[in-house]
């Protein structure tokens, strides 16, 4: 199967800049950071080919080298064409929304008030230990189309709303099937750190434990997971537990994801860097100490402005952790308690309108740094010859800042999943 995309506008996120050709030898940039990620690489009056799923060249219009047939062709005149999003942290497989609890936080509850009264991801734990696997993956099924033609290319599946072995392992083959079935690249994560479930209540280590040894030898035996994560925050899980769960992990080839200093200075930044963390996620409570931490680290500080936006919480420090030279990814922590929402686009909008993300970083951080979070950067993330061709064509628009500034428009025509339009 061929694809050519010709006329376009400006070609995005390329992996080199276009009129400095690279060796045949060069690497792909694996992530951008600090001042870099201002400096977005761009083809104007452009054309693309896709064979076989993959990006097989791109060039100007006026090359020679132009294709000059295709099994399709797109006319992407006055548009725009980028990769697709990567979202690195979701929670996607779900039993039913929370709305009532919305109105409770309306109403003046905390997010840890609400828990504390038996909802939040209690709530979520009740409903889907109740909920039969076949029902989990069809509506999970309908949210990854919906996230698909929001420009999403490549997401992240957490467990962690089942909070015992049998409903936990329920979720992880919920997000395996999906990823078996999906045109949307997925990478799975075991969090069954994500609160204590009542039967354990004000038993803390005896849940760890039970994560340990009973939860986490299985979903290893079945290759249910590629990341183990744990919600290292005030009142959840302590970075001493959390020490303990990544260690156990690493036993079985767990990659740490840490869900980490959301409510307060948790430590949680530290513990995810001590255990060589492909990233550190939520990060609202960041400061000059955990800014040093992650600098010597490769660990990808990912940020999740809606969530900050849906629970009324300081948004992340996102521009003094750029000015001190970090990477930062983005990504939608689509969940039905504090991000009831994939899309991607209005992600990128907070991060410019509340972090004081430029555009260009902001797409820089929902690509290519949002693939490096997900260890697939030499698979995904910016335009370049061999990659996949998972990309976007917006909508008529003369730049890339548009898209954060219509804030309320989709700026998706046309989603292009491994070469295929959807």
């Amino acid at each position: 199967m061929s694809l050519l995309i010709k006329n376009i506008h400006r070609l995005l996120c390329l992996d080199h800049a276009p009129d400095v050709p690279p060796p045949d030898d060069a690497p792909q940039r694996r992530f951008v950071a600090g001042k870099a990620m201002a400096d977005m690489h761009v083809l104007e009056d452009a054309w693309l080919l896709c064979e076989n799923g993959r990006i097989a060249a791109f060039g100007r219009m006026a090359d020679q080298a132009q294709p000059q047939r295709a099994e399709q062709v797109i006319n992407a005149q006055g548009k725009l064409v980028l990769p697709s999003f990567c979202d690195s942290h979701t929670h996607l497989v779900f039993a039913t929304a929370r709305a009532r609890e919305y109105v409770d936080r309306i109403q003046g509850l905390s997010y840890e008030q609400i828990a504390a009264n038996g909802g939040g991801i209690l709530n979520s734990a009740k409903r889907l230990r109740e909920t039969p696997e076949e029902e989990l993956l069809e509506s999970a099924w309908r949210r990854i189309g919906e996230i698909a033609d929001f420009g999403t290319g490549a997401v992240e599946i957490k467990s962690g709303y089942g909070l015992d072995t049998a409903s936990e392992l329920k979720m992880l083959r919920v997000a395996r099937k999906l990823a078996g079935i999906s045109p949307v690249a997925i990478k799975t994560t075991f969090l069954g750190a994500h609160a204590v479930p009542p039967e354990f209540a004000g038993r803390q280590e005896a849940y760890v434990d039970y994560l340990i040894e009973d939860t986490l030898p299985k979903v290893a035996e079945e290759g249910l997971a590629d990341y183990i994560d744990a919600f290292c925050d005030r009142g959840f899980f302590t970075p001493e537990s959390t020490d303990r769960l990544l260690e156990a992990g690493a036993r079985y080839g767990l990659k740490p994801k840490i869900h980490a200093n959301e409510l307060d200075y948790s430590g949680g930044i530290q513990v995810g860097v001590q255990h060589g963390a492909v990233s550190v996620d939520h990060l609202e409570c960041t400061g000059p100490e955990e800014i040093a931490v992650l600098k010597d680290s490769a660990t990808m500080p990912t940020l999740l402005p809606s969530t900050a936006f849906f629970l009324g919480l300081e948004y992340p420090p996102a521009r003094r952790m750029i000015d001190a030279g970090l990477p930062v990814a983005l990504a939608s922590d689509y969940n039905p308690g504090s991000s009831p929402s994939g899309r991607m686009a209005f992600v990128l909008a907070l991060a410019c309108a509340k972090m004081g993300m430029l555009p260009s970083e902001a797409l820089h951080a929902a690509t290519l740094n949002g693939a490096r979070a997900l260890e697939w950067e030499d698979q995904m993330g910016s335009i370049a010859v061999g990659k996949r061709a998972n990309l976007i064509v917006t909508r008529p628009m003369d730049h890339e800042s548009e898209i954060p500034y219509w804030f309320g428009r989709d700026p998706v025509e046309s989603a292009i999943l491994g070469g295929q339009l959807r």
